[in-house]
């Protein structure tokens, strides 16, 4: 293994509260990417020295050396930075899935998310903007707001706006310069969720993938009779798993994310990285709130 980062999905494995769990013992961590060093006489998909990222979640990427079938395993190109292989796999893959398979986005189209500033908020910031497509990004309040819209905004985000900004009156004023979006992505929960409702356009698409407010997505009535919203859930393990007899759109997803990657298109979110005997540190801020920076366990 060369480098493997901390999610959130793999703290809530280590917690007993995701919703798959391996048998114990088990080694932690879903997400990394590794060099081939041997392979068997039968391996023919990849060659000593290759850069492989695993395929499923669940291999467990915290520790210095594995064995795996090759199956488990998918290519990647090594003349990418070793961060954004190792953070590839999840959160990019996340956002590349949604704005591929609810909406048909073309350029000029708009979506809305809450969690900009997520991993994978700031993907989906990176992705759509290399599609032409306008990105309405809802942060919560902080007191570095200002430092986190112009980094959203480097990033390529069209327009930042708190949680308090959605139930203002000038957000009709933002549909003067741009359309409503077609398309919400939602991992917050909670009030944020029926507030970024509210704006989709008629016949939009609300999907939902993560719930970190811990806080039902409540719908109002209106929205489903009289704006025919469309409402979704989207879990990027089930996703792979579905297409564990036939790879061919998983790698070329990969293939297309790493080219976003080479072409500085598509950059990994804040990093800090760690020595992987320092990983108690690494844990402690994986779980700071506010902090916004991936922790990387460095093998």
């Amino acid at each position: 293994m060369l480098a493997s980062p901390i999610n959130p999905s793999d703290i809530n494995m280590v917690q007993g509260t995701y919703a798959l769990l391996p048998e114990l013992p088990a080694v932690g961590g879903n997400e990394g990417v590794g060099v081939v060093t041997e392979i068997g006489n039968h391996v023919t998909s990849v060659r000593p020295g290759d850069w492989v990222i695993p395929v499923d979640a669940g291999l467990g990427t915290w520790r210095t050396e594995g064995l795996f079938n090759e199956e488990s395993l998918v290519r990647v190109p090594s003349d990418i930075p070793v961060v954004g292989a190792a953070t590839v796999s999840v959160n990019p893959c996340t956002a590349y899935r949604l704005l591929s398979d609810y909406e048909t986005l073309r350029p000029g189209d708009s979506i809305i998310q809450n969690a900009g500033n997520s991993s994978v908020g700031q993907a989906v910031i990176q992705i759509a903007a290399s599609l032409g497509i306008t990105t309405i990004n809802v942060v919560r309040d902080r007191t570095d707001l200002k430092s986190l819209v112009q980094r959203l905004h480097d990033l390529g985000a069209d327009y930042v706006i708190t949680e308090d900004m959605l139930r203002k009156p000038e957000m009709k004023e933002l549909f003067k310069q741009c359309p409503r979006p077609r398309l919400a992505l939602n991992c917050v929960g909670g009030k944020s969720t029926t507030e970024m409702l509210r704006h989709l356009d008629y016949g939009g698409t609300m999907v939902t993938y993560g719930g970190m407010a811990k806080q039902p997505v409540t719908i109002p009535v209106s929205a489903l009779i009289f704006k025919n919203v469309k409402l979704c859930g989207f879990w990027v393990t089930q996703w792979k798993r579905d297409r564990a007899q036939n790879r061919e759109e998983v790698t070329k997803m990969i293939r297309d994310l790493c080219d976003l990657i080479r072409r500085g298109k598509l950059v990994p979110p804040p990093c800090t990285e760690w020595p992987l005997q320092e990983f108690s540190k690494a844990m402690r801020d994986a779980q700071t709130p506010f902090l916004s920076r991936k922790q990387i366990l460095i093998m």
